[in-house]
Order: C-alpha cells, then structure tokens, then sequence
C-alpha cells in the first residue's frame, strides 16, 4: 500500500495564489496528523492562467521528508 492522497484544486477568480497556497498548506497539516499518509499529491488546474506565480507556489508547497512528501503540479505550465 502506498499511503497517498490526491488533492485537486481549480483556480477561478476567487482562487489565487494565496487562497491556494493557504487552503493547502491547512490541508498539509491536516493530513499530517494521520501518520499513515506518506505522500500528498497537490494537482492545480490553471486553465486560464490566473496563478501569478506558479512556480513559487510549487516551490513553497513541495518538501520531501521523512514525515510526509508534498509534491505539487500545477497544469498547465503557464
């Protein structure tokens, strides 16, 4: 068993940047406290490119460690 949760989240003109970034980083910390997770997998959406900053937003959400591993694709790549 690989222990991995897929979040999947569009953005629209209400979902930026920074209401991604929040509601996942509180999703992180959510799935933390279940110590079976060992990966989350954070798909974003974009299909009309409203993400300012793509790949700050991937920078600052994706970590590996021992804990969980937070890998974060945003799609498409604008």
């Amino acid at each position: 068993m690989e222990n991995i949760i897929i979040e999947v989240k569009k953005t629209r003109s209400n979902l930026k940047d920074k209401e991604v970034g929040e509601q996942l980083i509180s999703d992180k910390a959510h799935y933390r406290t279940n110590s079976d997770y060992k990966t989350l997998v954070c798909f974003i959406y974009d299909p009309d490119g409203l993400l300012n900053n793509p790949v700050g937003l991937k920078n600052d959400l994706s970590e590996t460690n021992s804990n969980m591993n937070t890998i974060v694709i945003i799609c498409p790549n604008n």
